[in-house]
């Protein structure tokens, strides 16, 4: 690899002139859109819309590969949210979800030098100076311990924690023009400053990995009695709050048995596990993997699953955990006052405020487990149905997002776009049942 890396952009002035540039440039984008829609039919008008909003879309995700840090992880949170753009942007902010450009091996070593104390070659009896893996703010290094145990080896990029607070301050004029696309395009109500809290909870957390140390060993515990989940090993002494060696998981990419292609007893596997442990994450164990995109899981041909990367973990209180547990016993029994309740205890409606509209949200949202037969994952239109929830909630004045459901939600809609993908029509009604049986258990 050359000595010429990528480098973060750092600096306020500079990184602020580089938000600026890319919120004008998106803000005259919709500027000229708007000068020309009196002159255009209505077809034309929302072909010219669409158009432009594909346009800024890239233009994001090309400051997105240039600034890195928090700025990209901010655009991999928003390439999500089906409620908030359409499709085709969509498709086009998925590209952040791909491996970027990796740094140079002599910043990983100094980095590692720093952390550590010693320089990878005399730490590991081999160690690949070409990343495997590359994100938003760090990258993954194979390598072997002295002992013979092949590691995976996490590694923060040097200087992205000083540029977080600077790309929190920028970021808000960007979410201002993804507000207004939500509001104008897709009839949404979007509360972007919960966005921005969940961010800036996220890349908190994420920065440090000491806790997400912590938090892989907590989970390996949670998990030990389910021989289908892998869950990596953490080397202590190898470890500090810049760098994380664990041990290697080996499998897939979760995104490459997602294809048709792929055999579909493998895919309803994969769809009915990824299912389950979601649900038992959140009524069971009260402690929430809230990063669940194809990136951070592993399929082996056991088959098993492999969770990675426990920076973004959620826990929730006792009582709401309860609370949550209420509100599914109510789904699965079509009791409607029990999910009112439970909606009401989580500060998702106040007290006193009529329960019927959340609970239509909540029929709305859980279709799939209110039939009690195979569910084709196609028939679940996400656009539409957040289309009528916004809808809801707009008439009704619901607009109240607890902080715990900020995570809880995030989990949710990356769930349900793995189940999309997967393609597999199953009973997801009895596999939830299953779940809050045990957790009651």
């Amino acid at each position: 690899m050359s000595g010429k890396h990528p480098s973060i952009t750092q600096g306020r002035a500079r990184r602020a002139i580089k938000m600026g540039e890319l919120a004008s440039q998106v803000g005259t984008s919709y500027l000229w859109s708007a000068l020309r829609r009196p002159f255009l039919t209505r077809s034309a008008q929302e072909r010219d819309l669409l158009e432009t909003h594909i346009r800024n879309a890239r233009r994001i995700v090309d400051s997105s590969t240039h600034l890195r840090g928090a700025f990209m992880k901010l655009i991999q949170m928003l390439s999500m949210r089906q409620d908030l753009l359409p499709g085709e942007a969509l498709d086009v902010l998925k590209a952040t979800q791909s491996s970027v450009p990796p740094m140079s091996y002599a910043m990983i070593s100094d980095q590692i030098r720093r952390e550590i104390g010693k320089r990878p070659e005399h730490l590991f009896r081999t160690f690949d100076q070409t990343a495997f893996a590359a994100a938003s703010l760090g990258q993954v290094h194979r390598a072997t311990l002295r002992d013979g145990r092949e590691v995976a080896v996490k590694i923060q990029y040097p200087g992205v924690e000083g540029t977080v607070q600077q790309d929190l301050r920028n970021l808000k004029l960007l979410l201002m023009t993804m507000q207004a696309i939500g509001r104008d395009v897709m009839r949404q109500k979007i509360d972007t400053d919960a966005i921005y809290r969940e961010l800036a909870e996220r890349l908190s957390e994420e920065l440090d990995y000491v806790r997400e140390a912590r938090n892989m060993t907590e989970f390996g515990k949670l998990l030990a009695d389910d021989p289908e989940v892998m869950i990596p090993q953490v080397i202590n002494e190898l470890s500090a709050r810049r760098v994380l060696t664990m041990t290697f998981v080996e499998g897939y990419p979760l995104a490459d048995v997602m294809g048709p292609e792929v055999e579909l007893e493998l895919r309803s596997w994969v769809a009915r596990k990824a299912h389950g442990l979601v649900w038992r994450q959140i009524l069971e164990f009260g402690v929430l993997h809230t990063d669940f995109h194809p990136g951070n899981y592993l399929v082996s041909f056991h088959p098993r699953l492999g969770m990675l990367d426990f920076g973004s973990i959620r826990r929730f209180s006792a009582s709401n955990r309860k609370s949550y547990l209420k509100v599914a016993r109510g789904i699965v029994d079509r009791d409607d006052r029990a999910i009112g309740q439970g909606m009401q205890e989580l500060g998702w409606i106040d007290r006193g405020q009529k329960p019927a509209p959340m609970v239509e949200i909540i029929h709305l949202l859980f279709g799939p487990m209110l039939v009690d037969r195979d569910f084709d994952p196609a028939d679940y239109d996400t656009v539409s149905i957040a289309t009528k929830v916004g809808e809801i909630a707009l008439a009704h004045r619901l607009y109240k997002s607890p902080a715990h459901g900020v995570f809880l939600l995030r989990a949710l809609v990356g769930l349900e776009g793995i189940i999309r993908r997967l393609g597999v029509k199953a009973n997801y009604r009895e596999i939830f049942r299953e779940c809050v049986e045990r957790a009651e258990r």
